[in-house]
């Protein structure tokens, strides 16, 4: 909301020493959002005037139109002899242009030798196409009121003397406050919202511009019908007869339009808007000729169409709220009118030279449900100022003053006449009333305001207060927002000053922290950065399409998605099942913008359907939920189990004097699930495996033995090197690698708390075995089978090497293990540890047909 501060001071005493930011200082302190105050006209200097076109000398020759004028300014063409140009009091002005749209006769705004206009253009005496220019005719974006540079000179109304100081005449100087009014202040999207606030933060009368006299309803006024009281409980209309269809809107109201950053339209709707942006009740004005039969409101009926002000054709909804007459809808109602209603620009007979235009105009003031109004403008992406307003709750009790004073200004401005008839529709309503405790601020606040200062600072903002120990507040018509006693104690607390708040810590009971599923998230994300991966959080939304791209087969578990009723994306309109499409397309991202060695990782939820699915209950608000009524809910939520997913790409090692790089490959996404395993202190079994975005010959298959299980493994991941389908699909880097699992899984199949490895004073007898297998076996089943044999001594095992060539055969393959023995007790003999050692290997060769090499 933009809110010139000339015209908050006509309803508001301000100091006259206040600048824009002392305004802005104190509205910032009484809880607005004033983001920015712009000074307008601040570089402008005169002499700017009013002048009248006296001659007009067309210029040859040149390669655009020149026109040598001379121009009547009055008393000010004395001015110029300051600057130099000779010329006398009273004397007309010589003024080189090259405009054309102006005519001998016209009044214009002439800037004088020494004047500055804005963006510090100084205007002086030139000679320029062979002819002394003595100032500028100026056009509206040289003065810096509009852009239109392209129409030319800006052409006042005949009614200005000529001399007259454009500045003043214009307001080009003045203060501008930009406003971010959040949903819950809607009655700040106006002046008289704005003033109100300023009123009681420098402690002065308002002068209400709604405090208007209204005449009473009666039957003479145009026939209106509200089918649907719920959606439109008020709706006023009024009747304007013998508008002049060449009124144009005064200087004054096009300047005030301009500075809170609306264009001027024509007469009628400039009003209407200057009204709506002064009493925040959004209007609409009909022609009358255009409207057959009553003005109804209603519910749209299923394949109904309308056309609104922006020449879109627009399907609309059941649940949509419209206007009608005897031949359908005619408006959105609280959005945006109907092309076929709204007012006629005045237009010349070609022949009799007779102006045609609305001179009949019936007024709409209305009140509808904010709830409809913000779901039409969404389902129909049509946003306008109307619906702004309604949606965040405009003043009921203001639809019959705006609509007096729309009529007031049609009558002054246009030389219309006020119909008699005046039509009210209510639907009548009690006001809204809270009871609250006296000292309920002061416990919110923890300060001791005491009741006179809350009963005041209430019936500051409108509130009829009466009680004692026990107020019961009704609340004024223009605040809907302000519904409990906590919204009462909130606005006592923010008038009396926030920065009167004293600053306490808060003291959390005892016991309570980070849940072991919190901990556990935190430690693998700790665990993984260690690794030098980046974490990168994605949104949890994806496309179905996006399943096929992942390669996955039709009746995959993964693609039973949970689909949201109103998406941020309609191209994103499901929750997430894995957490590789966000990650994927985070490095693909990061690829495309050059950094090419890339490690990212997430930890997060992912959504599954539920078989049944229940609707979920309305909470209560004013107790702590019963267990019954969290479980329902719950019930009725997807599973959201947590994932944690890696993705690599380009090199893992990079080069350097150490020597060369070394790419990511699988055997690296299998290590991240490793390092997650070790850090939650489960045993991860790793096996070869295929699964949809996986290179079948390089997939990992991520298993763990449930605790407590019967000795079977449960799968709960994969990893290794992508799909060259999927890379190709995604417009991934070749040989991309990626690893997802279930941490809720694996920290169910964990030892609980992790526990730190004991410490030995005893010294380490190390062993190394060179074990030559089938190159089918995979090295984990190797490793098993050692780990077995070894028994308790054993302290790690370390797989270093691994060889194939025709020093051990085709189809063979070496596999070298460091093996390290320590007993707690004492330190071992050769023979103890050797002992170990071929236990080992005997078991390894029972198990996998394992020969130790060279033997």
């Amino acid at each position: 909301m933009r809110v010139p501060l000339s015209w908050l001071r006509e309803y508001v005493d301000l100091p006259a020493t206040e600048t824009g930011r002392d305004v802005q200082a104190k509205l910032v302190s009484a809880g607005l959002e004033v983001e920015t105050v712009e000074h307008l006209g601040a570089d402008i200097k005169g002499p700017l005037v009013v002048g009248k076109v006296l001659t007009i000398e067309e210029l040859t020759g040149f390669k655009k139109p020149i026109r040598y004028c001379t121009v009547d300014v009055g008393a000010a063409g004395g001015t110029a002899q300051a600057f130099g140009s000779g010329a006398g009091t009273g004397e007309p002005q010589e003024i080189v242009c090259g405009a054309t749209n102006f005519s001998v006769g016209d009044k214009v705004v002439v800037s004088l030798p020494g004047a500055v206009l804005p963006g510090g253009f100084e205007i002086a005496e030139r000679k320029t196409y062979g002819r002394m220019s003595r100032g500028m005719i100026c056009s509206s974006n040289e003065l810096g009121i509009g852009d239109d540079g392209a129409h030319g000179i800006l052409v006042l109304p005949p009614e200005h003397e000529v001399g007259t100081d454009a500045i003043e005449l214009l307001e080009l100087v003045d203060e501008v406050l930009d406003i971010a009014v959040t949903p819950d202040r809607g009655y700040c999207l106006s002046l008289r919202g704005v003033a109100r606030e300023a009123a009681i933060a420098y402690g002065v009368a308002l002068r209400d511009p709604a405090l208007l006299d209204v005449p009473a309803a009666n039957t003479a006024g145009y026939p209106v019908q509200v089918a649907d009281l719920d959606g439109c409980d008020r709706f006023t209309a009024r009747t304007v007869t013998g508008l002049n269809p060449e009124a144009r809107s005064p200087i004054w109201l096009q300047r005030r339009l301009q500075k809170a950053g609306m264009r001027a339209i024509s007469l009628a709707v400039d009003v209407t808007n200057y009204v709506m942006l002064e009493l925040g009740q959004p209007l609409h004005a009909y022609d009358r000729h255009r409207v057959e039969g009553p003005i109804g409101v209603r519910r749209a009926r299923p394949g109904e169409k309308l056309t609104t002000l922006d020449d879109v054709e627009r399907v609309l909804d059941p649940e949509d709220l419209v206007i009608t007459d005897d031949r359908g809808p005619i408006g959105l109602a609280g959005v945006m009118g109907g092309a076929h209603t709204e007012i006629a620009d005045a237009t010349a007979d070609p022949e009799t030279g007779e102006i045609a235009g609305s001179t009949d105009v019936v007024i709409e003031a209305a009140h509808f449900a904010p709830v409809s109004i913000a779901r039409t403008a969404r389902r129909h992406k049509l946003s306008s100022e109307a619906s702004r307003r309604f949606e965040r709750g405009v003043d009921p009790g203001a639809a019959s003053a705006a609509a007096q004073r729309t009529v007031d200004l049609l009558v002054l401005l246009a030389g219309g006449t006020a119909d008699p008839g005046v039509t009210e529709v209510v639907a009548p309503r009690a006001p809204g009333t809270i009871t609250i405790p006296a000292d309920h601020p002061d416990r919110v606040a923890g300060l001791a305001y005491g009741r006179e200062t809350v009963v005041r600072r209430l019936q500051e903002i409108g509130c009829d207060v009466i009680g004692q120990d026990e107020l019961v507040v009704t609340v004024p018509s223009w605040r809907p927002d302000l519904t409990d006693p906590n919204d009462l104690a909130e606005e006592v607390i923010r008038l009396e000053g926030y920065e009167n708040l004293p600053s306490t810590l808060p003291r959390p009971p005892a016991g309570r922290g980070l849940t072991d599923r919190q901990r556990m998230h935190r430690r693998v994300g700790r665990a993984l950065a260690g690794a030098g991966y980046v974490e990168a959080p994605n949104y949890p939304f994806v496309s179905e399409s996006v399943f096929d791209q992942l390669n996955l087969e039709e009746d995959d578990p993964a693609r039973r998605v949970v689909t949201l009723v109103n998406p941020l994306s309609d191209e994103e309109p499901a929750l997430r099942t894995t957490l590789l499409p966000g990650l994927l397309g985070a490095l693909r991202r990061n690829d495309g913008r050059g950094s090419h060695d890339l490690a990212l990782f997430e930890t997060g939820l992912v959504f599954q359907p539920r078989e049944h699915l229940r609707v979920a209950a309305r909470l209560p608000v004013d107790r702590r939920p019963s267990d019954e009524e969290i479980v329902t809910l719950t019930e009725a939520l997807p599973v959201q189990p947590r994932h944690a997913a890696v993705v690599l790409a380009g090199a893992r090692e990079r080069a350097g004097w150490w020597g060369t790089d070394r790419p990511a490959e699988w055997a690296d996404a299998v290590e991240a699930a490793r390092i997650i395993a070790r850090e939650i202190g489960a045993e991860l079994i790793v096996r070869a495996g295929r699964y949809g975005p996986w290179h079948p010959g390089r997939c990992a298959e991520l298993a763990v033995r449930p605790a407590g299980g019967d000795g079977g493994v449960q799968v709960i991941g994969h990893a290794g090197e992508l799909h060259p389908g999927v890379v190709k699909a995604l417009g991934l880097p070749a040989r991309t690698c990626a690893m997802e699992l279930d941490l809720d899984r694996l920290q169910e199949a964990g030892r609980g708390v992790v526990q730190a490895p004991s410490i030995s004073t005893f010294p380490v007898a190390t062993q190394d075995v060179a074990l030559v297998v089938d190159s089918a076996v995979p090295a984990a089943d190797v490793e098993a089978a050692l780990r077995e044999g070894a028994g308790e001594l054993l302290e790690s095992l370390r797989l270093f090497d691994v060889f194939t060539g025709e020093q051990i055969g085709a189809g063979r393959k070496s596999l070298a293990y460091a093996l390290r023995f320590r007993a707690a007790d004492r330190t071992l003999t050769v023979e103890e540890a050797s002992a170990a050692r071929d236990a080992a290997v005997a078991l390894a060769a029972e198990r996998v047909g394992a020969v130790l090499r060279g033997a």
